[in-house]
């Protein structure tokens, strides 16, 4: 089955930066639209960023200016790069992707999440 997979979590001080990654495995023919989504203890998950299949960006108030979402289609791997990270950051982050996969003969899509990881920025 395939699965979303997370990576490039861990601990920062406040302003440092982590590179998050989201990439596929088994076997997907593409990621279409994409996000990151953050869910904190305690508080319910929310919208980090999301990028179109062209690539068109959105991002959530809080991390304007500072988190940046692209993607590499060739390797079906989105990427989070988060700068001048704050505590009020730290949360489980999760990818969401809307995959093309071929099932039988056919090409169905579907509703991915990976299992996140975690980011803990310290004061």
């Amino acid at each position: 089955q395939v699965q979303l997979v997370e990576s490039g979590g861990g601990l920062v001080q406040a302003g440092g930066s982590l590179r998050l990654s989201c990439g596929a495995s088994g076997s997907i023919f593409s990621i279409n639209a994409a996000g990151w989504y953050r869910q904190a203890p305690g508080k319910q998950r929310e919208l980090v960023a999301n990028i179109t299949s062209s690539g068109r960006t959105n991002y959530a108030d809080s991390v304007k200016g500072r988190f940046t979402i692209s993607r590499d289609n060739a390797k079906n791997t989105v990427y989070l790069q988060m700068n001048s990270l704050k505590p009020e950051d730290t949360g489980v982050y999760y990818c969401n992707g809307v995959t093309s996969e071929l099932i039988g003969v056919r090409w169905r899509s579907f509703d991915r999440w990976g299992q996140g990881t975690q980011v803990t920025v310290s004061s």
